[in-house]
């Protein structure tokens, strides 16, 4: 395969590396800085940081899968791809935002857990709970993409081997098959849409239950600004996941380098943003980051 980038900005390629290269440097050292404070502090052990430390390690999966190739693609103008390393990126890419969606819920249960049943927390969320969650949040990643990469790659490729993306997203790549690409397309956007239709309710019961619970206590504020900023980073994560992947299947309307634009600053910045909103406004790791520099 032979990427192209983001279709019509190929004459800006300077503005484009120095954009990705930034976020992903920024991405690397803020999710690395969490990591290593999570992993050496022993007080956050708790498994609303165990979830932390998990969304980390994904986030710097999904970036490392596509962000460095793109700035070979830039740097290096080395634009061709291998079929396996494609559908390995490809697989890489679409698991992990599944992964993170699952953990955002299992964050929303914790701050749920928390507030609704605090005197409950440590033997609902025990080590044994966690390890099932965080089993159950790969299997059904697993369990979504292995079938898709299965009929992606028995798709027969006889056409321009021209992919108009910066990286092998799943839409652009079977628009190449010579065989109907229909049954994937329509698996891809059925197993996201269910995957986020699952989520979301779930979360926004969580937190509904939440409200109704410190409404009119004294402790309201204090409970609302903990889950602010949990609010904030699966905002960054579900409306621009939603729109490219509506984007990508019907939005015809849409220019290709919008569409491609819009999938790429999905996947970078929210990574890029996570362990920030995290760092600066979570009490603990912000004195553990302090502590570890100071």
């Amino acid at each position: 395969f032979i990427l192209v980038g983001v279709p019509s900005l190929e004459a800006f390629p300077t503005c484009l590396d120095i954009l990705f290269c930034s976020g992903y440097n920024i991405t690397l050292v803020g999710n690395g800085v969490v990591l290593l404070v999570i992993g050496l502090d022993n007080s956050l052990r708790d498994p609303i940081h165990c979830f932390l430390g998990r969304l980390v390690v994904i986030d710097v999966v999904m970036v490392t899968s596509i962000v460095p190739r793109m700035l070979s693609m830039f740097w290096l103008n080395s634009t061709e791809i291998g079929y396996m390393a494609c559908f390995v990126q490809m697989f890489l890419v679409h698991s992990t935002t599944s992964e993170e969606s699952g953990v955002l819920l299992a964050m929303a249960v914790d701050h749920y857990v928390a507030i609704c049943h605090p005197l409950k927390y440590q033997a609902i969320l025990n080590r044994q709970t966690l390890a099932q969650i965080g089993l159950a949040i790969v299997v059904r990643a697993l369990l979504f993409m292995v079938p898709l990469t299965g009929m992606v790659t028995n798709l027969p490729y006889c056409h321009s081997p021209v992919v108009p993306h910066s990286y092998c997203e799943h839409m652009a790549v079977v628009k190449l098959a010579c065989a109907d690409p229909r049954p994937s397309r329509l698996y891809s956007v059925a197993g996201s849409s269910l995957i986020v239709g699952m989520d979301m309710p779930f979360i926004a019961v969580s937190y509904g239950m939440m409200l109704k619970t410190v409404l009119g206590k004294k402790l309201c504020w204090k409970a609302f600004s903990t889950c602010r900023r949990h609010i904030c980073v699966m905002l960054l994560y579900y409306i621009p996941g939603i729109a490219s992947i509506y984007a990508q299947q019907f939005g015809s309307g849409i220019s290709m380098h919008a569409q491609v634009l819009l999938a790429d600053l999905y996947l970078t910045l929210c990574t890029m943003l996570n362990p920030i909103i995290y760092s600066m406004r979570t009490k603990q790791i912000h004195q553990a980051v302090l502590k570890m520099l100071f």
